[in-house]
């Protein structure tokens, strides 16, 4: 069985995390990105965030990247593997959306018939 068919789905928050970083960032400004992408909707507190950037380093799917030794901030930057992470969510996300679509569609026929 392939990797992508072992991907369980993503939460809201890792999804706008590997989003954001598709330009590298560092955890404030990683909060701004997913804030600013959700619509204001989603808003990760510093705890959820550091949480799951540890997470996505661990897997592979975000690095952090080098700086000064002496920098505050570190950036971290999405890998092709969280790359290919979203993308397969993509596709999820889209099969969910065809499949609402055609069964509210098929309903919204027959409540009118």
């Amino acid at each position: 069985m392939g990797e992508q068919n072992q991907q369980t789905a993503l939460t809201e928050a890792v999804y706008y995390i590997l989003l954001s970083l598709n330009t590298p960032l560092h955890g404030y400004g990683i909060m701004q990105q997913v804030r600013e992408m959700s619509g204001e909707r989603v808003s990760l507190g510093a705890g959820t965030l550091y949480g799951a950037i540890n997470t996505l380093v661990e897997k592979g799917w975000i690095i952090p990247l080098t700086g000064p030794a002496d920098a505050r901030k570190k950036e971290y930057q999405i890998t092709d593997k969280g790359k290919q992470v979203v993308h397969n969510e993509l596709i999820r996300l889209q099969e969910l959306v065809e499949s609402g679509k055609r069964v509210l569609s098929i309903e919204n026929r027959s409540s009118r018939e």
